[in-house]
């Protein structure tokens, strides 16, 4: 049984002009220990789709599906109450700007052991102990003078370690990685996402890594989804879709890699793909 199953997400916002499908039909499912990419463009619905699986869409949204089942569970329908026993504790999410999704308000410190007293219902010393723990694991230095911290006060490379350190603090069994490496340079890039896989391996989570980098994807994938408009254009095991890919946008993205550049210029969508096809479904 699959840790999390998706069939046929659909996720529609209102528009002045209509309904807009920020993703259609898309079906995904990620097992227990499992590497799952997914990869596209900006604007390709990869973040929509796993905003919409947590419950973190505005009401705005229209979501249907066939099924969204997380561990055999039906959470599409789920209240409020239970599922927010379930966010944050059994399924967590990284989100992709850290700075902006910590509160300015409170220290790092209080925002994980906030976490960690609704979902663990752990008292006041073991909460701190555990804080200082994670921020440990992540690698952040001096932990105990990191807690009292705000986020303004801290990097940019930090603050992210701070998100990782409150996905994990729970031990959850499905971690969402929203492009975690953006804005980060190289060498702090490569840090976070060995710290990423030393942590899924360590905990056999199920990861799931959103992301527009081709590179990170061959480091890290064990299956890759590639979006294009909301839509899933291939699935494959990482080696396969690397070394075979069938479909033409997939090719288009494996081509603009700078180390596949030939001549003067990295190719673009549409040396691949016709601009009929680009204005329709590319197959």
């Amino acid at each position: 049984m699959a840790l999390l199953d998706i069939q046929n997400l659909t996720v529609q916002f209102e528009t002045a002009s209509g309904w807009f499908k920020a993703v259609d039909g898309v079906s995904l499912s990620v097992d227990e220990g499992e590497v799952l990419a997914i990869v596209g463009e900006s604007g390709s619905g990869k973040s929509v789709s796993m905003l919409a699986v947590m419950g973190l869409l505005p009401w705005t949204a229209k979501i249907t599906a066939d099924k969204i089942e997380f561990q055999g569970r039906d959470i599409s329908n789920l209240p409020d109450a239970e599922r927010r026993k379930l966010i944050g504790k059994d399924m967590a999410m990284i989100f992709q700007e850290p700075i902006a999704s910590l509160n300015p308000c409170f220290t790092v410190g209080f925002q994980i052991e906030e976490v960690l007293r609704i979902h663990m219902s752990m008292g006041k010393a073991q909460r701190r102990q555990r804080a200082i723990e994670l921020f440990e694991q992540v690698g952040l230095p001096n932990p105990v003078e990191r807690l009292n911290h705000f986020p303004h006060q801290m990097s940019g490379g930090q603050c992210q370690r701070v998100m990782i350190a409150m996905a994990i603090a729970c031990n959850p069994k499905l971690l969402i990685a929203d492009e975690p490496t953006t804005a980060l340079d190289v060498t702090i890039q490569k840090q976070i996402l060995d710290l990423l896989m030393n942590l899924q391996t360590e905990h056999g989570m199920g990861l799931i890594m959103i992301t527009h980098d081709m590179g990170v994807v061959a480091e890290t994938a064990d299956r890759v989804i590639v979006q294009y408009k909301g839509r899933k254009m291939e699935e494959a095991d990482v080696l396969s879709l690397f070394e075979a890919p069938k479909n033409a946008y997939t090719r288009a993205l494996l081509a603009a890699l700078p180390e596949n550049a030939t001549g003067d210029r990295l190719s673009t969508v549409s040396d691949f793909v016709s601009t009929a096809e680009l204005a329709g479904d590319v197959r």
